[in-house]
């Protein structure tokens, strides 16, 4: 939970949001561990936004008491499941209990918008402070049915207990 911060919504994505989320990547690396392999880098506003295919994907910010965005994250249907992507916190913010309250509001939202009860995502395996986060939340690792999309990727599922 938060230390400090207190978080007032959830709400849909806007044109400010993509500025502010697009800041928070340094560099490639830290892009691609975020967004994967096909989102373009370098990238301008139009480029990162056309990327994150918010037109298909439920996309989300989560914001504090004084409306300063916290948090970034997308869910979709996959496998009858509610798929958490592309979850990112504001560098400021990070280790204080945000990532939680993120994937917490994603899962609620998702699961009842799309009539699932479980929830899955995607994650590097050597994307440790992500997967800490996970894990700490309590995603475990599964099977996953198909190829996974990317090489030294791993599948999380989580149902609550």
């Amino acid at each position: 939970m938060y230390l400090a911060l207190k978080v007032a919504m959830m709400k849909i994505v806007t044109d400010d949001s993509f500025m502010t989320t697009l800041r928070w990547f340094r560099d490639e690396t830290e892009l691609r561990q975020w967004a994967g392999p096909n989102f373009r880098f370098p990238f301008d506003e139009q480029s990162f936004k056309a990327d994150l295919t918010v037109k298909s994907l439920a996309s989300r910010v989560l914001l504090s008491e004084q409306q300063e965005l916290l948090a970034f994250g997308q869910y979709y249907g996959r496998l009858d499941r509610c798929h958490l992507g592309r979850l990112a916190v504001s560098p400021e913010h990070r280790g204080q209990g945000v990532a939680a309250t993120l994937m917490g509001a994603l899962i609620d939202e998702g699961r009842t918008v799309l009539d699932v009860a479980e929830a899955s995502l995607f994650v590097l395996a050597n994307h440790e402070s992500a997967l800490r986060a996970y894990r700490r939340f309590g995603f475990g690792e599964a099977d996953y049915p198909e190829q996974l999309p990317l090489e030294n990727c791993l599948y999380l599922t989580y149902q609550d207990s």
